[in-house]
């Protein structure tokens, strides 16, 4: 298992599903220009994707009190970059199908963190920078795909139970890729990205996350606020106690307001805790 190979790999993959790749083309002049109308009626034109995202926006961790029926009240709801996210979202996981044991939790929880660094980010910058946070939410919730890529890797290997151990008692997971791969699993995402011409500023943000790059001052901002919030929320670290103080840490450093972001956190996290409770009823 190297660099080359997972490369080789990921070039071999095949494009997204014919409607994926319709809205890709409507996104294509940017999400203020869409038109809702056609958009609404490509999503629901296939009805195993508008079902999926129906279930994704009616999750708990969305924490809407009256459950949402129509594509069309979802895009009102969530707007069209929230929803160009999910449908990527469930057009990745069509592509990607990887048991993410290998990192120490089970699909359901990985998908709970990419859920919870999409919220985190918009619920936090949108008082910041609204169309900032609109446009990073969805980013968010799909920049862990290269974990899943490597997931997939490391499970077709005989690598596993090392790699486990490994990552586990790693203190830094990106430095732990680093030094099996020569890479991270960010900048995997990139490259996947850039393999199926998804948006041109994901892949630059993405491959500049990990590695020093000639950014444009629009790019560092979004890296430093991707950067905050896969601190905040990650695989080994939900929203703890240290893991929120590191990134408040960071968020001082860019010279934002450190108190706005805590609060945010901490009702994120308080959100997310009931969740788990609710599903722990349930179960009994």
């Amino acid at each position: 298992m190297t660099f080359k190979h997972i490369i080789s790999n990921l070039e071999s993959l095949p494009p997204l599903s014919n409607t994926a790749f319709m809205i890709q083309k409507l996104y294509s002049r940017g999400a203020k220009n869409i038109d809702i109308i056609k958009l609404v009626r490509v999503i629901e034109g296939d009805a195993v994707l508008a079902a999926n995202i129906l279930k994704m926006i009616n999750a708990p961790i969305y924490g809407f009190s009256r459950k949402i029926i129509s594509i069309s009240q979802a895009v009102t709801l969530f707007g069209t970059d929230e929803i160009y996210g999910l449908v990527l979202k469930y057009a990745i996981q069509e592509q990607l199908k990887a048991k993410t044991n290998i990192y120490g939790v089970d699909n359901e929880k990985f998908n709970d963190i990419c859920h919870l660094q999409s919220t985190l980010m918009m619920q936090w910058y949108s008082k910041i920078d609204l169309r900032h946070a609109q446009f990073l939410s969805p980013l968010a919730l799909i920049m862990e795909t290269g974990k899943l890529i490597l997931a997939k890797e490391v499970m077709q290997s005989n690598f596993s139970k090392e790699f486990t151990s490994g990552y586990i008692k790693s203190n830094n997971s990106t430095e732990f890729e680093y030094r099996l791969l020569d890479t991270t699993t960010y900048y995997l995402t990139g490259l996947l990205f850039e393999h199926w011409n998804l948006e041109p500023l994901y892949v630059e943000i993405l491959k500049g996350l990990d590695f020093e790059s000639d950014n444009s001052s629009k790019v560092e901002s979004y890296i430093n606020s991707l950067d905050i919030v896969r601190t905040a929320v990650n695989l080994k670290n939900v929203l703890t106690d240290t893991s929120i103080k590191d990134a408040c840490e960071m968020v001082e450093d860019i010279e934002l307001d450190v108190e706005h972001f805590k609060r945010v956190a901490n009702r994120v996290k308080e959100q997310y805790g009931k969740i788990l409770k609710d599903r722990v009823k349930n179960i009994r």
